[in-house]
């Protein structure tokens, strides 16, 4: 099941990179979130463990937990491209000056 699950998971790490080159850095606006490299990392996650909780059930005890390390690994990497694409399209806000917010202050009525 390794010989299998290794090659996907270069492929899918392959085509997440690739998608993101087609993305240009000149948007003025914090792009939408891109799902798709985390539901593919996922729904491979989720295979893993299938095979690894039939592995168990099997009488399979080394390759279930072996299955199982492969889908804790998985899971990390889905966690990170979740993390990554959430960040993207959450850009962290400027600070204001001094801490201060937007708002102009009216000096006689601060009195």
């Amino acid at each position: 099941m390794l010989l299998i699950e290794i090659p996907v998971a270069f492929l899918l790490g392959l085509t997440s990179v690739i998608r993101g080159w087609g993305r240009g850095d000149e948007q003025t606006v914090a792009p939408a979130m891109d799902r798709v490299p985390v539901l593919w990392l996922g729904g491979f996650t989720l295979a893993v463990l299938v095979i690894a909780v039939i592995f168990m059930y099997s009488a399979h005890p080394f390759a279930g937990a072996v299955q199982l390390l492969v889908a804790a690994i998985a899971l990390v990497f889905t966690i990170a491209a979740w993390h990554g694409q959430y960040e993207r399209a959450h850009p962290p806000q400027p600070p204001t000056r001094a801490g201060m917010p937007h708002t102009l202050s009216n000096h006689v009525t601060d009195r």
